[in-house]
């Protein structure tokens, strides 16, 4: 038997109900919980679409790898996958702890090329970076559009952390209040003035490079060493072979590939069941 990335009962439960309904006439012909398994297992594995090994994947009737993409790519350019995390992240909003979160900037090798992809001296390759927003258990709640790697975090960083807060407030998240731990990559003035302008409380590192006074703005450093969860959570996303580097050339499909992670790892949370001796 194949890795099985979700159980089919979770599928069918919490994911499928999001999915657009099929027009009439254009049923598709295997089930959309089976379609859904077959794009987990090519998130989970990595596997080139061509080698997806469908026959195992599906119980009666087999697609065609291109069939699979097909759907995979449909709800891609309509943010399906998206918009079915934000409906799933206000529905388990309660199970979220936000006592604090974490905020952090990932770059990843981009190995095709593409969108929003350019050289990164560091990594020396070309890369893409993308800010990810946790929960203080390092469930990853949002993220925004990837920028290309030879920017820094701090590049443009009101619009990318307002794509983050438009998530949240979708999801019924308010943002007003939360306690956002960051590292010194964020330490800019007008990035504290517009967390500020959120009643976000901003704990951010202070980046020696900057020689600012730093006697008169906010940091709790014992608060700060909290953050580890959100490293936690790059280990996660990681496991993810689809994830760990970028072969996807448009923006719509990465985006949609890590939105996909983030259901998988909430849902792995939220099933766990206790166990009881």
């Amino acid at each position: 038997m194949l890795y099985q990335v979700l159980d089919k009962d979770i599928i069918e439960n919490e994911v499928v109900p999001n999915l657009p309904k099929p027009k009439p006439g254009f049923l598709p012909k295997a089930p959309l919980v089976e379609i859904v398994n077959c794009i987990l297992y090519k998130l989970k594995t990595g596997v080139q679409w061509a080698y997806l090994p469908v026959k195992s994947l599906f119980e009666g009737y087999v697609l065609s790898y291109q069939n699979v993409f097909y759907h995979f790519r449909k709800w891609c350019v309509s943010n399906v996958w998206q918009d079915c995390w934000i409906k799933l992240l206000s529905k388990n909003k309660s199970k979220l702890d936000l006592s604090s979160v974490d905020l952090d900037a990932s770059h990843t090798s981009a190995l095709r090329g593409g969108e929003e992809v350019a050289y990164q001296g560091r990594k020396k390759r070309k890369t893409s970076t993308a800010l990810y927003f946790t929960d203080r258990q390092g469930l990853p709640l949002a993220m925004s559009d990837p920028i290309a790697g030879n920017h820094n975090d701090g590049y443009h960083i009101e619009i990318y952390f307002d794509q983050i807060t438009q998530t949240l407030n979708k999801a019924e998240i308010a943002v007003e209040g939360l306690f956002m731990n960051a590292d010194a990559g964020f330490d800019a003035q007008n990035f504290r003035k517009h967390c500020e302008s959120k009643d976000i409380i901003a704990n951010i590192a202070f980046n020696k490079r900057n020689g600012s006074d730093t006697d008169e703005i906010y940091f709790d450093e014992i608060l700060y060493h909290q953050r580890y969860a959100i490293e936690r959570t790059n280990a996660w996303l990681d496991s993810f072979r689809s994830l760990l580097n970028r072969f996807d050339t448009t923006v719509s499909s990465w985006k949609s590939f890590n939105y996909l992670a983030f259901m998988v790892i909430a849902l792995r949370k939220f099933y766990t069941k206790k166990k009881f001796k």
